[in-house]
């Protein structure tokens, strides 16, 4: 069973691939901890270039930019910044690496939340996306021990240990956060993204609450999100 943890950390940052996946992943963990006082910052790589099931693409950067910031006001983030790679590029490349490590050494998080990038096959029916998983192994690297340590980047700024990581999406969850308070946040952060969502913000909701009950069933409380955690200093 998922140790049940209530930490609140001062600054958190969230580093995913593509402009939903944040609230997918974890929008019930960052709008409780911005609503208990977080500074809490998400770092999207993609600009979501090739995110349209319709297959059209015309105006679909700004689309997804626009819903990016309705749903990072309905979180309560302090800041949301996009590097713009197009989809399906994302790599565990050294210039990425450096990017997220002076975001890291800037922004000063306790706790980063990325992808875990082990987790590739769930089940017999899905897949993880490529980006999901060089962008969890980017961040990792850049967390540990990159941003930690001077002499890597150096003129990525003073180095910054992170104290925590807390992986999503894993095959394998040691933590629980209940998100019970914040779980209709979430849905509403998730709708924003019309552009994925379409005419059935209905079903992105039954779909939310079933999957965060699985996960509080687990840990004791109504809805929950659940993660690996990784100790790095502390």
């Amino acid at each position: 069973m998922p140790e049940l943890v209530s930490l609140v950390p001062a600054v958190a940052l969230a580093v995913y691939a593509h402009p939903d996946d944040a609230e997918v992943a974890c929008g019930g963990t960052l709008a409780l901890w911005a609503s208990q006082g977080s500074e809490v910052h998400v770092v999207v790589i993609t600009s979501g270039d090739k995110g349209a099931a319709d297959g059209n693409a015309e105006g679909l950067v700004q689309r997804r930019a626009e819903e990016m910031a309705e749903a990072s006001r309905v979180l309560g983030l302090a800041g949301r910044i996009t590097l713009g790679y197009p989809d399906g590029e994302v790599g565990d490349t050294l210039s990425l690496r450096e990017e997220l490590v002076r975001l890291v050494r800037t922004i000063k998080p306790h706790v980063v939340v990325c992808p875990d990038p082990t987790a590739a096959f769930f089940g017999q029916e899905y897949v993880n996306h490529r980006d999901h998983r060089a962008a969890g192994w980017c961040a990792v690297d850049a967390v540990a021990p990159a941003a930690a340590l001077p002499l890597y980047f150096p003129a990525a700024g003073p180095p910054h240990q992170v104290e925590m990581l807390f992986l999503s999406g894993t095959l394998f969850p040691d933590i629980a956060v209940d998100v019970s308070e914040t779980l209709e946040r979430k849905v509403a952060a998730l709708q924003c993204h019309r552009s994925q969502v379409g005419a059935s913000p209905e079903w992105v909701e039954s779909m939310v609450r079933r999957r965060a009950e699985e996960a509080g069933g687990t840990a004791g409380v109504r809805f929950a999100e659940t993660f690996r955690r990784q100790h790095l200093a502390g």
